[in-house]
């Protein structure tokens, strides 16, 4: 299993929990932003925290493209 990267240390995000947080339905960095409070502080890790959701986006996009039924996410 590999470590967990802290993205954001002023409120102590680790990207794992910015996947969990588009896992359970932020669809934007927008939102995922709202959910974690990533770069909320000093904005530093607003680069490296919206590499991590784009990244995340595009994986689960790939993902679902290779399903015969894409599944829908749907705004909490």
């Amino acid at each position: 299993m590999v470590s967990p990267m802290y993205v954001c240390l002023c409120v102590g995000v680790t990207d794992g929990q910015i996947r969990d947080a588009i896992y359970e339905g932020c669809c934007s960095y927008k939102e995922v932003r709202t959910a974690t409070n990533v770069a909320s502080q000093c904005g530093k890790c607003a680069c490296l925290a919206k590499q991590v959701v784009r990244e995340t986006l595009t994986e689960l996009q790939v993902s679902q493209a290779a399903l015969p039924y894409p599944v829908e996410f749907t705004a909490a």
